[in-house]
């Protein structure tokens, strides 16, 4: 135990300059486009699953947020919004970086995960058009919501030393639990256990993804570098992942039945992604 508890302490310690560095970068980029970001989306029109792909896979806090924000006011569609959800990366990125992961395989994550939420997001615009009367809804302005970003009023500086300091304490948690888990049954165990058995990874890595909190993404992230999920596990569980905004999606759309449909949505997605990702033998 005494192992276990130090090693993890000496991992988690080694990430922090990396995290807090990250998590300053992002911080201004959010402070400084982020706004701009936004209108960018809302301007979007019938491109928005293509603008809405590529802009969610930014490292950008509060932006699936913000993306069902916009949903629920029908400022975008729901082919925007599936985009968004699929491309945000939420905490995978800064552990990544983190982790000294190599740009390339950093980079193809990414373009993989804007691919799939661009296509995705397009495809279910066409068949709501072609099969689906269209809604004449007016716009909900009053559904909009600001309080969903990482406070940089508090400034750049403090707000990425608080954003590092949670996903720390997170790491620490789950790198634990990881531990011990490992030690008890052993790596090889686990990692028969989702790596050999087809679509039951994904099954399992989108469940986790579902979690409406960062530290969903963290888990996946972690075992993926740990060799316990393959690439379409990875996939399925980042894909379904978009943080806090299934969370504000249930809280603004008020439309209960909606909200499960979008909800499941994803996790098809997602998983079939996954599994696909899996079939087709893709590396990173």
């Amino acid at each position: 135990m005494l192992d276990v508890i130090f090693d993890t302490l000496l991992d988690c310690v080694k990430l922090l300059p990396f995290l807090f560095l990250t998590y300053l970068a992002m911080e201004y980029i959010e402070h400084k486009a982020g706004e701009r970001i936004q209108e960018t989306i809302k301007k979007s029109g019938k491109c928005g699953p293509l603008i809405g792909s590529i802009l969610g896979a930014f490292p950008q806090c509060g932006f699936s947020a913000a993306a069902s924000n916009l949903y629920a006011a029908r400022i975008i569609t729901l082919g925007t919004l599936i985009s968004i959800y699929l491309s945000t990366s939420d905490e995978m990125l800064p552990i990544l970086i983190s982790q000294q992961v190599g740009a390339a395989m950093i980079w193809k994550i990414l373009a993989l995960k804007v691919l799939i939420g661009m296509v995705a997001g397009f495809l279910i615009d066409i068949v709501r058009n072609m099969f689906l009367k269209k809604e004449k809804e007016a716009l909900q302005i009053e559904q909009l919501c600001e309080h969903h970003h990482c406070h940089c009023e508090k400034g750049i500086v403090k707000s990425a030393f608080r954003h590092t300091i949670e996903i720390f304490i997170y790491l620490l948690l789950i790198t634990f639990v990881l531990n011990i888990f490992i030690a008890l049954i052993g790596e090889d165990f686990l990692a028969n256990l989702l790596l050999n058995r087809p679509v039951i990874g994904e099954v399992i890595a989108g469940l986790v993804g579902l979690i409406p909190n960062c530290a969903a993404s963290v888990v996946i992230t972690q075992l993926y570098l740990n060799g316990i999920l393959n690439e379409g596990a990875m996939m399925a569980g980042l894909l379904v992942g978009a943080g806090v905004g299934i969370l504000v999606l249930l809280r603004v759309n008020d439309r209960p039945k909606e909200n499960v449909r979008i909800i499941t949505l994803l996790y098809v997605l997602g998983v079939a992604a996954g599994i696909i990702v899996e079939l087709l033998g893709i590396t990173f």
